[in-house]
């Protein structure tokens, strides 16, 4: 059996946990999702393309690198962070237009220019001057538009009342249903009025205003990192791999490059004659750890056949499908163990070794 194998080594690197988000903590090893889009990017594949994947490797250290996070709130507050407008409010970007920011942190105000540095005076006066025709619309409501609402409910109940004794004295309706259906109309058509009204020059001019707020965060960061990679996939997958090798420019961030120090197409070996101890960390699939003590221990702590291999279990991301209600990644998830300090003595039903005489385990 064929395989292709990567000898990598990267200065740094954070393979993000995804449900981490202040202190953005990394895997030991990159999960499979990540390397198996290196190599989609690499081989500029745009549909995926079925492959397996033993990863396995070590790193020297782990530190923590400060950054600073930007996010967006969800309301609009007057005395909070960095307040921008957005040439379109209907998307998150990086495009936007700093306003004004805060200088304390609280007691603020935007609108009242209380300890705030004025970046863009006229977007400012923009957003104090939608401010300050809120509360005259809310003024409006309340004095204007309430009463005369008011009043056509009190006329709705009048002609409610109106109706049902004529219609139990048996008398005609239609005069009243008509009046009745009159101010439902006039009443729709206040209220359609009223909310279009604060929808063209209040809310939706408002919408183009964010508070954005920036705070200290952290990765965690692996340092003097080795990887051994195999990828086993069919003729064609590793004929591309073989030509593109060269174009895997990081795995991980963006930032975290690589330095190839190995690519090529590898000889798995079926048959073992002896112990096999692995030099490095690896993930190893959780249920051939477990049914590999029923048919005989393949895979079992150093010198200890009797035992098994014992480890950190994740649920790790490998491929994914988009869901056809909603769009979003449906993640195929593996169960594996993260171990070390292990060996086998069989070899057979995906547990492999290689030329060089590394352990494969495909997920």
């Amino acid at each position: 059996m064929k395989a292709f194998r990567l000898i990598i080594k990267q200065t740094s690197a954070n393979y993000r946990k995804p449900e981490t988000i202040k202190n953005k903590m990394t895997y030991p090893l990159p999960p499979f999702s990540t390397v198996i889009g290196a190599l989609h990017n690499a081989c500029g594949y745009t549909e995926y393309k079925e492959m397996n994947l033993s990863i396995q490797g070590k790193y020297e250290s782990m530190h923590r690198e400060p950054y600073t996070d930007y996010c967006f709130l969800n309301r609009l507050e007057d005395d909070r962070g960095i307040l921008v407008w957005l040439p379109n409010a209907s998307f998150f970007s990086n495009a936007f237009v700093r306003v004004a920011h805060t200088q304390k942190s609280q007691g603020n105000s935007f609108r009242k220019g209380v300890t705030i540095q004025v970046e863009n005076q006229n977007l400012l006066d923009e957003y104090r001057r939608l401010k300050d025709l809120n509360d005259s619309i809310t003024e409006f409501k309340k004095t204007r538009l309430n009463p005369v609402l008011a009043l056509i409910k009190k006329r709705k109940k009048t002609l409610k009342e109106k109706k049902k004794v004529r219609k139990q004295e048996g008398l005609d309706c239609i005069a009243v249903l008509t009046r009745e259906n009159e101010l439902k109309e006039i009443e729709k058509q206040i209220k359609e009025w009223f909310e279009k009204y604060k929808y063209e020059n209040y809310t939706e001019p408002l919408s183009h205003f964010r508070n954005l707020v920036k705070s200290v965060k952290y990765y965690e960061i692996l340092n003097n990192i080795e990887l051994v990679i195999h990828v086993q996939a069919s003729d064609e997958v590793l004929h591309d791999l073989e030509e593109h090798w060269t174009d895997i420019k990081s795995i991980g961030r963006s930032e975290d490059m690589v330095d190839v120090q190995e690519a090529k197409i590898v000889e798995l070996q079926e048959k073992l004659n002896k112990e096999v101890n692995n030099i490095y960390s690896a993930y190893i699939d959780y249920d051939t750890i477990k049914r590999g003590n029923s048919e005989g221990v393949r895979i079992y702590p150093l010198g200890r056949k009797d035992k098994y291999v014992r480890g950190t279990v994740y649920y790790l991301n490998k491929n994914y499908e988009i869901s056809p209600e909603n769009g979003k990644r449906i993640f195929q998830k593996k169960k594996v163990v993260y171990t070390s300090n292990y060996e086998i003595n069989k070899v057979g039903e995906n547990v492999y070794i290689d030329e060089d005489e590394y352990i494969v385990n495909f997920i």
